[in-house]
């Protein structure tokens, strides 16, 4: 992986984090819009990581990829990506 491997991994740490907080605050039986509130943040720091990837990806893996002669590869690997996004 050619992202900003400390910015990475800063990030899933932030995301191990909160979702331990919110376990804690499950089992204390937290108000649920709080909990939700908590959900929401975690899913919008995994799609900012995942942005942060493909970003990665895009800039680098994929011009390598066309480089050495993998165009229908590169292209089927991005599909499969804009597929998995939900975006069909």
């Amino acid at each position: 992986m050619q992202a900003d491997k400390a910015s990475v991994l800063k990030r899933l740490n932030y995301i191990e984090g909160h979702l331990g907080g919110i376990r804690k605050m499950v089992e204390e039986d937290k108000y649920c819009v709080d909990v939700l509130r908590q959900t929401y943040a975690v899913r919008k720091a995994i799609e900012k990581l995942e942005a942060m990837i493909l970003e990665d990806h895009l800039h680098g893996c994929v011009p390598a990829g066309i480089r050495e002669g993998r165009e229908n590869e590169v292209v089927e690997e991005l599909v499969q990506l804009y597929n998995l996004a939900g975006n069909r």
